[in-house]
């Protein structure tokens, strides 16, 4: 999962042929991930943005809605505070924005939701102006498996895990660092990133939370980085070997991108309205780091 996805034009301009502005609105969002290809468009495949787009052309009436999302979650990747943005004509937003909601509700498949729909204050841009996205990763060590309920959002562990040794290896991986070693590369693409929290939690019997939280993520940073906890708390490895890994800055075989289902995007945080512009343009900036790691 990363933050990467097409860029409309910012809203503030003018409409065809001198109009009124279009308006730009902020969609929060909710889907199970386990039946979607992951969110983008994808030819023949059933995705989140496609079963959005299609139905906000059906309501609003629009040819092709072109929807901005805070960050591309991958085939089986859940999201409850997932956001995007959609630019609309204002007269469309006139006539059906206080019904929006609603009638989205009705033509939408159960397994995704928009939680709300207003006009995004000026400046504001799904993808680039979050100060962090928030991921929660919940992992089960039952030694008879996962309650049935909470399959598709937990993933089983089959040797007991130590929370303790998982957050001794966590705590030498926050911060900003070069995550290389736990990232798929892309050619032009930083992996640069700031990790802001990583931290494991029982949630309940045999039941464990990941918290991972930072401004951005690269593709399979999440579950990569969980990944190589969960062999730390199993036992098979230190709990200095997570930050041996990453100071090395290339891919380790012993590190493993676990399944996507335990994973779900939990929030997505903004500045306030008057800094949204300004944390945009910076978010552009190519990253660097200023100093060499700290493991």
């Amino acid at each position: 999962m990363d933050a990467d996805t097409a860029v409309n034009g910012a809203g503030g301009e003018g409409g065809e042929g001198g109009g009124a502005a279009p308006v730009r609105l902020r969609l929060d969002l909710a889907y199970d991930g386990t039946d979607f290809s992951g969110w983008a468009e994808q030819p023949g495949r059933r995705t989140v943005q496609g079963e959005l787009e299609a139905a906000l052309a059906r309501v609003l009436r629009l040819a092709a809605p072109r929807l901005t999302v805070a960050g591309r979650t991958d085939a089986g990747v859940h999201a409850r505070g997932q956001v995007a943005h959609l630019d609309v004509p204002a007269a469309v937003w006139a006539a059906e924005g206080d019904r929006l909601l609603r009638r989205l509700a009705g033509v939408l498949p159960p397994d995704v939701r928009v939680r709300s729909v207003a006009p995004a204050p000026e400046g504001f841009d799904a993808r680039f102006s979050p100060l962090f996205r928030r991921y929660a990763y919940r992992v089960s060590d039952a030694p008879g498996g996962v309650d049935p309920l909470r399959r598709r959002d937990v993933l089983w562990n089959r040797r007991p895990l130590d929370v303790d040794r998982m957050n001794e290896a966590a705590a030498a991986l926050t911060g900003e660092h070069d995550f290389a070693a736990y990232c798929r590369r892309r050619e032009g693409a930083t992996t640069v990133r700031e990790l802001l929290r990583l931290h494991w939690a029982v949630e309940g019997d045999h039941l464990y939370t990941a918290t991972v939280q930072a401004d951005a993520f690269c593709h399979n940073m999440v579950r990569a980085l969980v990944g190589a906890l969960l062999a730390v708390g199993e036992g098979r490895r230190e709990p200095d070997w997570p930050g041996r890994v990453l100071a090395a800055g290339v891919r380790d075989s012993g590190v493993h991108v676990i399944p996507p289902h335990g994973l779900t995007l939990e929030e997505v945080a903004y500045p306030p309205p008057e800094q949204l512009a300004a944390r945009a343009r910076a978010t552009r900036r190519i990253r660097t780091l200023s100093s060499a790691p700290e493991v």
